[in-house]
């Protein structure tokens, strides 16, 4: 019998993960081996790490359980850094607990550091309630000497969206965006976003903890709720042209309410050797 460690891969428009199937808990899941895991040279290659336990055998790692709910979304950037939230990675847990048969009965709740997200499965689409998406004060994101005014944005976790008419696929997003560290102590995700227009916008994304990645769905959020800002608008439901593919996301009252809906896909299934898992610690 083996004693490897179970995995899944899969992405949300590119935006990709290595998922760990561990409901009772067991898995010390170290800083070092998710970023050896993240690794696209040593590892499997992704931009973040998604355990699958039950909420309650999550421990101290977490906030504590809500009645109810029994998954908890234990989401790790690339680096190996505990993040709040991660939109498209809540739509391919929900897909991956779908395909496993884990779902339940009932409507599916999924808990994360940033509150407890529905999720329902439509046309082949995963939506994620997303929760409020709140606006703060507005700030500053320099790439190659170059100043793009934004928005602060909380989405669960911190977002700056800079709305600018910019040519966004020529921005060098190799090195991280500089941001006003008072305003945001912990780092920040820059999101550049186009007007909206008739196909919605184009975004780009550097996110903390990883760098620049195909896509991001609480970016993908903080971006629309920006555009329609600058835009006068208050709501609307926008598509969003990543380089990882398209998203769509609904935003209600200025964003009290907003929903992600987009594709999740798993690729893949196997195992990690047990004696790489183990010289990790």
């Amino acid at each position: 019998m083996s004693d490897g460690i179970a995995f899944a891969k899969g992405h949300g428009t590119q935006n990709d993960f290595v998922v760990l199937p561990d409901a009772q808990g067991a898995l010390a899941l170290t800083p070092q081996r998710v970023a050896a895991l993240c690794d696209r040279h040593r590892g499997l290659g992704a931009d973040g790490v998604l355990r699958v336990v039950r909420w309650s055998a999550l421990g101290s790692g977490g906030p504590a359980p809500e009645a109810g709910v029994e998954w908890f979304m234990d989401y790790r950037n690339a680096d190996g850094s505990t993040a709040e939230m991660c939109g498209n990675g809540v739509r391919v847990f929900a897909r991956y607990l779908e395909q496993a048969g884990w779902l339940g009965e009932g409507p599916l709740r999924i808990g994360t550091r940033a509150g407890v997200k529905d999720v329902t499965f439509a046309d082949g689409e995963v939506s994620v309630e997303m929760g409020r998406a709140r606006v703060g004060e507005p700030s500053t994101a320099l790439v190659a000497g170059r100043e793009f005014d934004g928005v602060a944005i909380d989405v669960g976790n911190p977002h700056l969206a800079c709305v600018t008419d910019a040519a966004i696929p020529a921005l060098d997003l190799t090195s991280p965006p500089l941001h006003d560290e008072a305003a945001f102590p912990n780092g920040v995700n820059v999101e550049f976003v186009s007007p909206i227009g008739t196909d919605g916008v184009a975004m780009r994304v550097h996110e903390r903890g990883v760098g620049e990645t195909r896509s991001c769905g609480t970016g993908t959020v903080a971006a629309v709720v920006a555009a329609l800002r600058a835009a006068g608008r208050e709501s609307g439901t926008v598509p969003v042209e990543t380089p990882g593919g398209r998203l769509r996301v609904t935003v209600r009252d200025g964003g009290a309410s907003t929903v992600l809906h987009g594709p999740a896909v798993l690729v893949a299934h196997g195992e990690l050797d047990r004696s790489w898992w183990d010289a990790l610690r």
